[in-house]
């Protein structure tokens, strides 16, 4: 049965689908005449437009390509031998940007919000759980006391696997990014572009996590640094986990729509980070200060 595939709006191929598949695309409004298609013996990508006989498509699904749609070439999805057919392969070339300093920053701010709200749905119930086991069963029931307190240590477990689950699922999903990296957009990706997988995105924040905690925060100034300096924007558990953030068109058929610019949602992730830090030392200033007066 002869694979075809599909190149999707960002560049990626799609695929493999039979012809049959194809169709059903074609007729739920997925795919239209100008969309890049490929199979096995074709040289290149071709307008799906110009090769409706062939899959017996009714025409009249298909608006008529574009008098100025682009042929196929070096800019356009790479089409695989026939021994590659099933894995995706991205578009080394072109230019790449990688993402800097002040965007990782943004998404980061986001991404706190997220892990922090995701940590706390957890947390809260398995509190509520041990201080209620604890409760019930009374001071002198040593099992109900260990179940209660198996149930609060158990919170400290969740601080670690919340967001390395989070993070090694959403970075390892087709789009490549959290929820703060979608909405500055920039992805993770192996060295190669290709997409990591789970326990890669999964270790690649633990060892973010791990090596903030045994610096006492100092990480997190560290990684910091490491983006603003390194060549390719990298920080530590970057380099240990072969990845690179980079724009999200970055190892697309599209390297022409990266932006090396803050852009408009980072500025304005930016300043609401600035003013929660700014708020949150007021916040510290007055409460140290309320401290200082009650002790004197």
């Amino acid at each position: 049965m002869t694979q075809w595939y599909y190149a999707d709006a960002s560049g990626q191929r799609q695929g493999p689908f039979s012809a049959a598949e194809l169709e059903g695309h074609v007729r739920h409004a997925r795919l239209d005449a100008n969309t890049l298609v490929w199979r096995e013996g074709l040289q290149d990508w071709q307008p799906l437009g110009s090769l409706a006989s062939e899959l017996d498509l009714p025409l009249d699904t298909l608006a008529s390509p574009a008098p100025d749609t682009a042929l196929p070439g070096a800019d356009l999805p790479y089409a695989p031998p026939a021994a590659d057919l099933a894995s995706f392969q991205p578009v080394a070339s072109g230019h790449l940007v990688h993402a800097g300093l002040w965007k990782r920053f943004a998404a980061s701010f986001i991404d706190s919000i997220v892990t922090t709200i995701i940590s706390y749905a957890l947390m809260i119930p398995l509190m509520l759980i041990g201080v209620g086991v604890m409760g019930a069963g009374g001071s002198d029931n040593p099992f109900a006391t260990g179940a209660g307190i198996a149930s609060m240590l158990a919170i400290y477990p969740i601080l670690f696997l919340a967001p390395c689950i989070y993070f090694g699922w959403m970075q390892s999903s087709s789009l490549q990014a959290s929820l703060g990296k979608l909405a500055v957009g920039i992805k993770v990706a192996r060295i190669d572009g290709q997409r990591m997988s789970f326990w890669r995105g999964f270790l690649r924040s633990l060892a973010y996590l791990v090596f903030t905690m045994v610096t006492c925060g100092l990480g997190v100034l560290i990684s910091g640094l490491m983006v603003a300096l390194t060549e390719r924007k990298q920080a530590l558990h970057d380099m240990l986990c072969d990845t690179l953030v980079v724009d999200k068109w970055a190892f697309t058929a599209f390297p022409e729509r990266q932006r090396d610019e803050l852009g408009v949602v980072t500025i304005v992730i930016l300043v609401l980070a600035g003013l929660a830090i700014v708020g949150s030392i007021a916040i510290y200033a007055v409460m140290g200060a309320m401290l200082m007066k009650d002790l004197s």
